[in-house]
């Protein structure tokens, strides 16, 4: 069984807000995911229900990946006020190219559990808007 740490980082790594004090459950929630033909799941019920083997791939695959990438996007802006130190040189796309790396596997934790990204990681991809000047 996840723990409740466990169960609020893949929410929050999922794009989907916080609980605080909104109660979800099989019927309730922000999150749903269309499981099997005619039928749908809430993010809660999938996690509090997985299988053991399941679990241990979301947590050694997943969260722990997530939690080294979400790091290292972080940790990249050490060096954003230097563009070069000896023969040593910025990369001034490491940023972006972190960002995307831990957004491609938050995706793919959200396909794994059979849910659509939430609102806060969109469905991926490029969008264009269009409008008249």
């Amino acid at each position: 069984m996840l723990t409740a740490q466990q169960l609020a980082d893949v929410r929050r790594h999922a794009g989907y807000p916080l609980l605080a004090d909104t109660q979800v459950d099989d019927s309730r929630d922000l999150a749903y995911g269309w499981v099997s033909p005619g039928i749908w799941q809430t993010l809660n019920h999938r996690l509090t229900n997985l299988r053991p083997e399941e679990e241990s791939v979301l947590v050694t695959t997943y969260l722990v990946m997530l939690a080294k990438l979400e790091t290292a996007v972080t940790d990249a802006s050490d060096n954003l006020d230097t563009a070069q130190a000896a023969v040593w040189k910025h990369n001034a796309y490491e940023v972006r190219d972190r960002l995307a790396l831990f957004d491609t596997w938050r995706r793919r934790m959200c396909g794994f559990i059979g849910i659509a990204p939430g609102p806060m990681l969109g469905p991926g991809g490029s969008t264009v808007a269009l409008g008249r000047a």
